[in-house]
């Protein structure tokens, strides 16, 4: 793996987090594989399909307008691994700040990620997502 596929690897990370934390849930879904999927060990089945990610993500947006938390996702401990097929394995730990408006931040969960990425038109984007919360059994 080169040093430049490991720097593309981290803006692509920086951008789509940023994407996240800044509400702009269409841009943030747009980084998925139209038949992406994004499993998590806090649901019981994997959303399936760009849609599905986005609606996902925009009721998590909501509840958060809601109760008047922003959230901001810092991933690091960036593992990437180069696959024969040319798609990538990224593995990263997430830590997901939480702030209520006016109080105190603090980190709200700590998690462990694995994603494939394939080239799209030339971009990265997630084919698959898997998040495991380490609050949770795997």
């Amino acid at each position: 793996m080169t040093g430049s596929l490991y720097e593309e690897v981290q803006h692509f990370y920086g951008r789509q987090m940023r994407h996240l934390d800044e509400g702009e849930v269409a841009e943030w879904a747009a980084t998925f594989t139209e038949d992406g999927v994004f499993a998590a060990n806090a649901r019981p089945h994997p959303q399936e399909g760009r849609p599905a990610i986005e609606q996902g993500a925009r009721e998590a947006a909501r509840r958060l307008a809601e109760a008047g938390v922003r959230h901001r996702h810092w991933l690091g401990m960036l593992e990437v691994t180069e696959r024969p097929d040319g798609s990538l394995l990224a593995r990263t730990y997430a830590l997901i700040v939480a702030t209520p408006r006016g109080g105190p931040a603090a980190v709200h969960l700590s998690c462990d990620c694995e994603d494939e990425l394939v080239r799209v038109g030339g971009e990265l984007k997630v084919r698959h997502r898997r998040v495991r919360r380490d609050d949770l059994p795997a």
